[in-house]
């Protein structure tokens, strides 16, 4: 009797892992500066989520991304920032570190959060639904680099997935991210 109780002890404990969230809103971050952020805070906003980093060949998007979040924020049109480090060390300083480099040089006002990993098995629980279809019902769509784009609607649904060396001033990637700012 013994036995079949650790027995099952042991599976429960091997099959348990961190709930996976239902929908976007359901899913916790930190800010650049610590501070715990849930993203239901951008419910009914359209979303430009973007992984970035500060010493990629990219890197110059973040200026595209500010002019673009400058002509729509107003407009209920946030881009989160996420730093990470996945990709031949192209993010390799702290999160007090890029959130200098991020105001000082591209002058950067929209949010932006604290380092995380966006593939591989330590991916956050953000990416992890961002980037697989059976968590987000709709984009198959791993981290290829830094700077993919995911556009997720004002319902918190992933739209669309633009890849990194896609500029978001490109008129077919504008026209899209503006129809969803338009639409109710």
């Amino acid at each position: 009797m013994k036995i079949s109780f650790y027995a099952f002890f042991i599976s429960l404990l091997l099959s348990s892992s961190a709930p996976k969230p239902n929908n976007i809103y359901d899913i916790k971050v930190k800010d650049i500066i610590g501070n715990n952020v849930s993203m239901s805070r951008y419910k009914g906003k359209t979303l430009l989520i973007v992984n970035v980093a500060s010493k990629c060949g990219y890197t110059n998007q973040y200026q595209d991304l500010q002019a673009l979040y400058d002509e729509y924020q107003d407009e209920g049109f946030v881009i989160l920032g996420f730093p990470a480090n996945n990709f031949m060390n192209q993010e390799p300083g702290t999160n007090e570190q890029i959130n200098r480099f991020c105001t000082s040089k591209f002058g950067i006002t929209f949010p932006m959060f604290s380092k995380i990993s966006v593939k591989g098995k330590n991916i956050h629980p953000l990416y992890q639904y961002l980037t697989e279809k059976e968590a987000n019902g709709f984009v198959q769509a791993p981290v290829k680099w830094n700077f993919q784009k995911f556009l997720v609607g004002k319902n918190g649904k992933v739209i669309k997935s633009f890849k990194p060396g896609e500029r978001v001033n490109n008129a077919i990637i504008k026209r899209t991210i503006r129809k969803q700012v338009k639409d109710q």
